[in-house]
């Protein structure tokens, strides 16, 4: 059983930064392709970020672009969010998630092991 533990939320002004990190229970992160959500009170959870096997590969929500970068380090069975420039409306809490499958040609993926969340909150 995979188990991810997120960890770096907290509360930070307008144009601030953050980093996030996501650690991995399991033996070999560098088998599973990495994601980052986020879910705003009263709205849908929605995708902010992925990275593939190898860390090649990334994708972006158009709201986090330029802004927030997604990384990972295999041998420390972790991965990272860096989130800079920080808006109000990225206030939510942060969950990072993990699955077998490769990554696809989109940032809408599935997953199957969640973590259990960090919040961020951006005060104006």
């Amino acid at each position: 059983q995979v188990q991810l533990v997120e960890s770096g939320g907290g509360s930070v002004q307008a144009g601030g930064s953050l980093r996030l990190s996501c650690v991995h229970s399991g033996r070999t992160l560098s088998r599973y392709k990495m994601g980052w959500f986020r879910q705003a009170p009263g709205k849908e959870r929605e995708s902010v970020a992925a990275i593939s096997r190898s860390g090649i590969r990334t994708y972006y929500a158009d709201s986090v672009k330029g802004r927030f970068t997604i990384s990972r380090d295999n041998a420390k069975k972790t991965v990272y969010l860096q989130m800079n420039s920080l808006k109000p409306e990225d206030t939510a809490v942060y969950y990072c998630a993990a699955d077998l499958r490769d990554l696809g040609s989109s940032l809408d993926q599935a997953y199957d092991y969640w973590g259990q969340g960090t919040q961020v909150t951006v005060s104006s």
